[in-house]
């Protein structure tokens, strides 16, 4: 995922773009439906996925489109242990 997002800012590579474009849709999709059932203060990106900027853009402009409320409140947060957070919780359960 790194390479196709790296290649969509580049613009050398018309796949990513598709890509990325379809991702930023369907992201912008299925997150509206959990903010129109549960209405959280919070949504954190996790994973990989948490590292791809333009979610935090243009895949919250994307949310907006299908919200049913006329503003969108919730907060879009990184992961405060990036990709390791699955790591740290493994390890305790272990201690």
């Amino acid at each position: 995922m790194p390479e196709i997002v790296q290649n969509y800012y580049l613009g050398t590579d018309e796949q990513a773009t598709i890509i990325l474009q379809r991702l930023i849709h369907n992201f912008g999709k299925a997150i509206s439906v959990v903010i129109n059932i549960l209405d959280p203060d919070v949504i954190v990106l996790g994973g990989g996925v948490g590292n791809i900027d333009l979610l935090y853009s243009a895949g919250v402009e994307e949310v907006k489109k299908y919200v049913f409320n006329n503003r969108l409140n919730t907060i879009f947060a990184k992961p405060s242990l990036g990709d390791s957070a699955g790591v740290f919780g493994a390890a305790m359960l272990v201690s």
